[in-house]
């Protein structure tokens, strides 16, 4: 959006504007901080903001979507209150249960202008046609171009010469052709201007065949007595990538929305899974056979929360723990992973560039990233291959940005895998990284494995893109910052010994409003040695506090229903008793829980799902934080769980 030529806004349902890009900036002369959260009737003439109250009025009232359109020609006003036509292009879409309105604003006044100078002196129309930024091509009644100007000539791929006293048609697919000419035998039998209109859409067809969408206004002026027709071309392909880029956009944060919520429910249901299993595991030791069976569970368990972990990937709302990485040291060290996965058929070869540049990503989400997509060039060479990474240096430069607007222009390294495989059609590559999208049997795919890829390198600042053509095989190209200022990380936290638990004697407040968790959490911490009181939500856990009951460590989650959440109860509960410790748990993301206000950085969480010994050394942890009134910023953030 930002970088789009065309204003682009979003409203809310009530007219609120939402969004405000820097094009918009230009068009209107208003800062963006000045009309965002405010009534976009401020951007129109007093007669349109009364039609817009009715079309909002009736929108909410109703659900009709009469402000739905392409190409609609309006009227703006600017901060000095001098107003300017514009094309106006409005589509809905769907945001927290609610309609958001995304308007694509074209400044007409350069058109205008060209009409107009074409109406008024014919004396000055090739020197407004030549100079024109968009396309303006004269044709004459019977069709033949009269005049095509230089901006035509670059749209089309023609001269000039090669187009003059040619039928029109030339410029235009099969399929209008037909309808071009019953245009033009109509208007001669009849005089009916059918073709005269302002903003419709249609399609051009170049030199070389290939289409692109422009917009069309066409105008009738006299020439010797007989009729001209002067259309004006403007190139669409920017603006539907725009639009594309923005659906995509949406699309990819419905998704992560979508995946947080399945975080937190699915995480749920496995904490009471993988930690009964891992009781029941214990519970039989005698039986080996019943014992296998609950081992079995908890693997079973443990491979959901990955699939939870490769969808919170490409929502982006994983933990990364991000490094300097010797990028060829990393590749190196797992080529002979890499061989014992592949097949024997597949012939491994590695090219890495001696001078690569070392890079700041998550040294294990980069080898879980380069691991799946070497299985899947194996997938896709069933009669074996060579399989060949290599890495370099790279640069993306303000021209790779016009055509990827989404990437930042600066160095990169360059990790490619590349196959020899049975390749992807672009349909195939337009949906690769969509998750869940897979063209393996059933069976034999998730479809998350390049969402995950794609999820892991935007969260790094990267950039991920694949080269394909049937029958010829496959590049996936891989773009991840090079290594410069990076901030600080918390410290590494030990491997859980699971031989022996740490046990304490203290008295913990559960509370966790899930009946199947709170009744594994309050077994899990009195397997520990410590003693249970619980509470199913906020309210019943500040009752217990009030009371002349000892507690020293209130363990809760934090997204609980009742109107209080965990964060706001572990407040509460430290002015009621200061030095109380807290320790929060959730089956959410940690950065969904801050981004939403929900998690103040440097609280002290346990991620679900959980098994006893991360929540042995946690509550450990809890203890031996310094004391203290309340959370404070000074605690460590606990990532996942094991």
């Amino acid at each position: 959006m930002e970088t789009a030529v065309d204003g682009v806004i979003l409203i809310d349902a009530l007219g609120n504007v939402l969004m405000f890009n820097s094009a918009c900036e230009r068009l209107f002369q208003f800062p963006a901080e000045e009309v965002i959260g405010r009534n976009v009737k401020m951007l129109m003439p007093d007669s349109y903001s009364r039609d817009h109250d009715k079309y909002i009025d009736n929108f909410n009232r109703t659900g009709e979507q009469k402000i739905i359109g392409i190409g609609r020609e309006v009227m703006g006003r600017r901060k000095d209150g001098t107003t300017f036509p514009m094309n106006l292009s409005v589509g809905e879409a769907k945001q927290n249960d609610g309609s958001i309105f995304v308007g694509i604003i074209h400044d007409l006044t350069e058109r205008e202008r060209a009409e107009r100078a074409l109406r008024e002196s014919s004396a000055r129309l090739k020197a407004v046609v030549d100079t024109a930024v968009d396309g303006v091509i004269l044709i004459d009644a019977r069709g033949c171009i009269m005049e095509f100007n230089p901006a035509c000539e670059k749209l089309f791929q023609y001269r000039v010469d090669e187009v003059v006293r040619q039928n029109v048609k030339m410029l235009m697919p099969s399929s209008y052709r037909v309808e071009h000419d019953g245009y033009i035998n109509n208007f001669l039998a009849t005089g009916e201007r059918k073709i005269i209109g302002i903003g419709r859409e249609v399609i051009g067809q170049r030199k070389d065949s290939s289409t692109f969408p422009m917009d069309l206004s066409v105008g009738e002026a006299r020439q010797d007595g007989e009729s001209i027709f002067v259309g004006i071309i403007r190139d669409l392909t920017g603006r539907k990538r725009t639009e594309e880029l923005l659906v995509q956009a949406q699309k990819m944060e419905v998704v992560g929305q979508l995946s947080g919520g399945i975080a937190h429910d699915f995480n749920n249901l496995l904490t009471v899974i993988v930690g009964n299993a891992e009781f029941l595991s214990e519970k039989l030791k005698a039986r080996q056979d019943l014992q296998q069976l609950a081992e079995d569970i908890g693997r079973a368990g443990d491979r959901g929360a990955e699939l939870t972990q490769r969808l919170l990937a490409f929502g982006r709302r994983q933990i990364l723990r991000p490094t300097d990485i010797d990028c060829n040291g990393l590749l190196g060290s797992m080529q002979k992973l890499l061989q014992r996965t592949l097949r024997q058929d597949v012939e491994f070869k590695a090219h890495f560039d001696p001078a690569v540049s070392s890079i700041f990503a998550d040294a294990a989400q980069l080898e879980s990233a380069v691991l799946n997509l070497a299985v899947n060039a194996q997938d896709a060479m069933p009669s074996g291959g060579r399989l060949t990474i290599s890495t370099a240096n790279a640069t993306l430069d303000d021209h790779y940005q016009s055509l990827h607007p989404e990437v930042l222009p600066g160095e990169y390294v360059l990790i490619a895998i590349t196959d020899e495989g049975e390749g992807m059609s672009k349909d195939v590559i337009d949906r690769a990284f969509e998750p869940f999208y897979t063209t393996k049997e059933v069976g034999k795919g998730s479809g998350l494995g390049l969402s995950m890829v794609y999820g892991f390198v935007k969260q790094s600042n990267g950039h991920v893109s694949i080269y394909s053509e049937p029958g010829l095989g496959t590049t996936v190209r891989i773009y991840l910052p090079q290594a410069g200022s990076k901030p600080s990380m918390p410290p590494e936290q030990p491997p859980a010994d699971y031989g022996l638990l740490p046990q304490g004697s203290e008295r913990v407040l559960v509370v966790e409003d899930d009946p199947f968790v709170r009744s594994y959490s309050i077994k899990s911490v009195e397997s520990l040695g410590y003693s249970v009181i619980s509470a199913v939500d906020g309210n019943d856990a500040l009752q217990k506090l009030r009371a002349n009951i000892p507690i020293d460590i209130l363990f809760t989650d934090i997204v609980m229903p009742g109107g209080m959440n965990g964060w706001e109860l572990a407040d509460l509960a430290c002015q009621l008793r200061p030095g109380l410790r807290v320790l929060l748990t959730s089956g959410y993301a940690l950065e969904t829980l801050v981004k939403h206000g929900r998690l103040r950085e440097g609280a002290l969480v346990l991620t679900k799902p959980y098994r006893k010994a991360d929540l042995a050394r946690r509550l450990k942890d809890v203890l031996g934080v310094s004391d203290q009134s309340g959370p404070s910023t000074e605690t460590l953030v606990v990532e996942q769980g094991a």
